[in-house]
């Protein structure tokens, strides 16, 4: 995929300015609720179908953060790919889904979405079953007032996953996205084949914490995690209204050389401007102490299934990897060139070529059996 972040082909998908939550209740003809595995846990398609009580009425439909409203898509996005609302584990959970293949699971990060992974997931659903999910609080998947810890957010996908069909699949996580895929693999093991964990100097609580006085550039980058672990609306009335200041100096701090295209943070800020999804994005945070003591255990066992650490040359580097020798018994390790901390959207080119050869025994395997 040679689509350049900052110049897209022919886009496709819509964009609307902020609206009120009164307005964002409206319905999209282009967007579908549940799918054939999924209409066994009582979900159906949107217009075929009358919708199940779960999403009937659902303010996320129509909603910024759909595949309809989601700004400059590659060309032909949406004839592969739909957004799906599916009841599971407790959620109704938005996941955008389309290819052909083996499953194969994107958690995004924060402060981002499914549409994170827009970039790579064309060329992805060539060989893959791809299911780019919004996690628990973000996005258009619910966002209740308690649940963040990463077994819990693993449990969700896991609850995503049986609804869809899928009983093994495999795993690629970014930024918090990696906390969650590592809980994942660590606590489901034999339902993750292989893993790919990008962006985080090791699972945190399996491996030492950053001191709490570190060095300017370095405090920089991570200062959010105890500004957003605070425990109290201060944090949401810090940043509401201001979104395009703290959320746009994460994406520039986090950046290196390559800054994000405009369209992409003005998505990523009206996603965040509502309420809800500004606590929900703070959630996992809040669950901070708790995931710490989740990761203390599970590093008790290394990973059993092969590991790729992917760290993005002007972010966290080879301590991706480095963070991993312990936590993964088969470790493989890869550094992207011309990235930050976004590295799916700063360098989609080198990224599918990592994780296409990191996957290819996994579709190999998946082939053979078929």
């Amino acid at each position: 995929m040679s689509t350049s972040p900052n110049e897209p082909t022919t886009p496709e998908g819509g964009w609307s300015e902020p609206q009120s939550s009164d307005s964002r209740t409206g319905f999209s003809r282009r967007l579908f609720v549940g799918g054939a595995a999924a209409a066994a846990a009582s979900v159906s398609l949107l217009g075929g179908a009358a919708l199940p009580a779960a999403a009937a009425g659902n303010p996320k439909l129509g909603r910024i953060g759909s595949v309809a409203t989601s700004p400059e898509l590659p060309a032909g996005f949406t004839k592969t790919f739909t957004s799906r609302f599916i009841q599971a584990g407790g959620l109704l959970q938005h996941a955008v889904i389309g290819g052909d293949g083996p499953p194969l699971l994107l958690i995004h990060g924060w402060p981002q979405n499914w549409y994170a992974w827009r970039l790579l997931m064309p060329q992805l659903a060539k060989k893959y079953t791809v299911i780019a999910v919004d996690q628990r609080g973000v996005g258009l998947t619910d966002k209740p007032q308690s649940g963040y810890d990463t077994r819990t957010l693993a449990n969700d996908l896991i609850a995503l996953m049986d609804a869809l069909g899928h009983e093994r699949f495999a795993v690629v996580g970014h930024d918090t996205g990696m906390l969650i895929g590592y809980a994942l693999a660590a606590d489901h093991p034999t339902r993750v084949e292989r893993v790919g964990l990008a962006e985080i100097p090791g699972p945190l609580g399996a491996v030492p914490s950053p001191e709490l006085f570190v060095e300017e550039p370095l405090n920089n980058k991570v200062w959010h995690i105890p500004f957003n672990r605070v425990n109290d609306p201060l944090t949401e009335q810090l940043v509401k209204g201001r979104e395009d200041i703290f959320f746009g100096y994460e994406f520039a701090i986090q950046a290196g050389q390559k800054k994000l295209p405009d369209y992409a943070l003005k998505y990523y800020f009206t996603l965040f401007s509502d309420p809800d999804s500004l606590r929900g994005s703070f959630g996992f945070y809040r669950a901070w102490d708790a995931m710490l003591a989740q990761n203390k255990a599970r590093a008790q066992t290394p990973l059993p299934m092969p590991v790729l650490a992917i760290g993005g040359a002007e972010g966290w580097g080879k301590y991706v990897g480095d963070g991993m020798q312990k936590a993964a018994a088969d470790l493989q390790t890869v550094v992207i060139p011309d990235a930050g901390h976004w590295v799916a959207e700063q360098a989609p080119q080198a990224l599918l070529e990592a994780l296409g050869a990191f996957l290819a025994p996994y579709h190999a395997a998946a082939q053979a059996r078929r």
